[in-house]
């Protein structure tokens, strides 16, 4: 009795867990994919050059990855086919602890990405959480005998149908935007204020003297002191926008898009963007032109690629430069549309939702 209670509390830890870490990539599949390319770049260039070739199918792999560890979650927790679940969740975390490692270790990617954007985990924070799975599992691995050998015909209706509607809201998020927006530009976020400190930032000063560690909340006048590092007392006071800057031939432009009524058409590649819906774009363009709006385009691109695309498509609008890294943590849609008021995000859309003109300027009217 002992032992069966003890392997359901750990069935339900793993199962929990795998079903939490897949439902927060499920709301965001499109950044599940742009964590597997970094992951592909490092391993090209590391380990094995075919990793290269896996970068365009990180969409695919990525949703299938998200799918796959909410409905093994389930299967575990429902006792659904047990052994094949063990072994695929045993195949599963060695392979994301291989990765945290090797993060971790050689400082690689610097975030794993195993909740999202939601809960934000250091390399080692996340290896060490995945080196505690692979303990669970591997003794679930061990006492396979003791698992559930059939499980009941509802249980297994549950997990189809998680099967079913993982797949299809992976498949919805990934054609219009995130469900639940976790990132620091979602809406209602003033920009400009995300990239200030929210409190006074504070230090420690760590010195050393005759072979001891002293530790001061002010930098010592003791000039027999000698500095050994300075920490941060309260990072979560940091800045929670770092890397935001716009800029063209004429210098920087982050001030001037903070200023006013703006619509942001933003481009993480030029070489990925989809031209399904830019007709609706051009439409949105020319009817902001006289208005109280500002449409800017910001591309992740070179001043050649953006001219030769505005004046393709007629934009005769404000064109700068932007880090793809940070435009695609703005938006998850390339092109993507970002509506700002002073620099508050008053509303955000996928090109396949791209909004009318009458629909934005409604948007400073509330």
């Amino acid at each position: 009795m002992f032992k069966q209670g003890f392997l359901w509390v750990i069935r339900f830890i793993v199962g929990g867990l795998f079903i939490f870490s897949g439902l927060i990539k499920v709301n965001d599949p499109v950044g599940t994919s742009i964590k597997l390319e970094e992951y592909f770049d490092v391993f090209s260039n590391d380990i094995a050059g075919f990793f290269y070739y896996l970068k365009p199918f990180a969409l695919e792999l990525g949703v299938f990855l998200v799918v796959v560890e909410v409905v093994l979650g389930i299967m575990l927790i429902l006792g659904v086919r047990s052994k094949f679940t063990v072994w695929a969740l045993g195949l599963m975390i060695l392979f994301f602890t291989f990765l945290t490692f090797y993060s971790a270790y050689f400082n690689k990617v610097t975030d794993c990405g195993c909740f999202g954007d939601a809960i934000k985990l250091t390399p080692w924070e996340s290896f060490y959480k995945d080196l505690i799975l692979l303990v669970l599992i591997a003794i679930l691995f061990l006492f396979q005998a003791d698992l559930p050998k059939s499980s009941p015909r509802w249980a297994k209706v549950i997990t189809m149908s998680a099967l079913i509607l993982s797949f299809v809201l992976a498949i919805i998020a990934v054609r219009n935007l995130p469900f639940i927006d976790f990132r620091a530009y979602k809406v209602g976020v003033n920009i400009p204020q995300n990239m200030q400190p929210s409190a006074t930032l504070e230090y420690s000063y760590v010195m050393k003297k005759d072979g001891e560690m002293l530790t001061f909340d002010q930098y010592p006048s003791d000039e027999s002191l000698e500095f050994v590092e300075m920490n941060l007392k309260n990072p979560d006071a940091l800045p929670k926008i770092s890397d935001f800057a716009v800029w063209n031939d004429e210098g920087d432009f982050s001030e001037e898009v903070f200023t006013g009524n703006k619509v942001l058409i933003l481009v993480s590649s030029m070489a990925k963007m989809s031209e399904a819906n830019l007709g609706e774009i051009d439409q949105l363009v020319q009817s902001l032109s006289g208005s109280p709006v500002q449409p800017v385009f910001v591309a992740a691109a070179s001043q050649e690629e953006i001219k030769h695309l505005t004046s393709s498509r007629g934009w005769n609008v404000l064109s700068l430069q932007a880090d793809a890294t940070v435009v695609k943590t703005m938006i998850r849609s390339n092109p993507g549309i970002m509506v700002l008021k002073d620099g508050e995000v008053l509303a955000k859309y996928h090109h396949n939702n791209t909004p009318d003109a009458s629909d934005v300027l409604d948007l400073f009217m509330k």
